[in-house]
C-alpha cells in the first residue's frame, strides 16, 4: 500500500466547507461530526475543523513573479488530471489567486500550477508535472 497524506485545516463554517469540498472540488465526503468533516481528496485524507477565529489567515512570498499565498494545500496530479480540474473549476465559477498557468517554463521544475481559495479563505494549489520523476529535481 502507498502512504497517504494527512492534513487537518481549519473552517469557518462548516456547511458552506462541506458544499465547496463536495460540489466544486468533487471530494467523497468521509466521517463527520458537529465540529469537522473527513473529504478524500484524490486519495489523501483531508479534514476540516471548525476553527473560525484562525481560518484563513495567510500571507505571500513572491515565487516566480507571483504572490503566492503562505500557507497553502493540494495535490500534485497527472497533467490530465490537471486541466480537467482547471476546466472544472472554471466552469463552476470559482475565482483564481493564480490564474492556471506554466511555472517556471523551460527550467528545472516547469509546472503546471493554479491556485484559488475555499469559502473559509484557506489557499489551494493544485499543480502537475509532464513527469512525476521531476518533482523534487533540483
Amino acid at each position: 500500500m502507498n502512504s497517504l497524506f494527512h492534513l487537518a485545516f481549519p473552517v469557518k463554517d462548516l456547511e458552506e466547507t462541506r458544499r465547496f469540498y463536495t460540489e466544486v472540488l468533487g471530494c467523497e465526503e468521509g466521517r463527520s461530526s458537529e465540529r469537522w468533516i473527513d473529504f478524500n481528496l484524490f486519495g489523501h485524507q483531508i479534514v476540516a475543523h471548525l476553527a473560525p477565529e484562525i481560518a484563513g489567515k495567510k500571507n505571500y512570498n513572491e515565487v516566480d513573479a507571483d504572490n503566492v499565498p503562505v500557507p497553502h494545500f493540494g495535490v500534485i496530479l497527472t497533467m490530465e488530471e490537471w486541466q480537467r480540474l482547471a476546466e472544472r473549476l472554471k466552469e463552476k465559477n470559482v475565482k483564481f489567486i493564480i490564474e492556471p498557468k506554466i511555472r517556471f517554463a523551460g527550467k528545472t521544475g516547469q509546472q503546471a500550477t493554479m491556485f484559488f481559495l475555499d469559502p473559509s479563505g484557506n489557499a489551494l494549489e493544485f499543480k502537475a508535472f509532464e513527469d512525476f520523476s521531476r518533482v523534487f529535481e533540483k
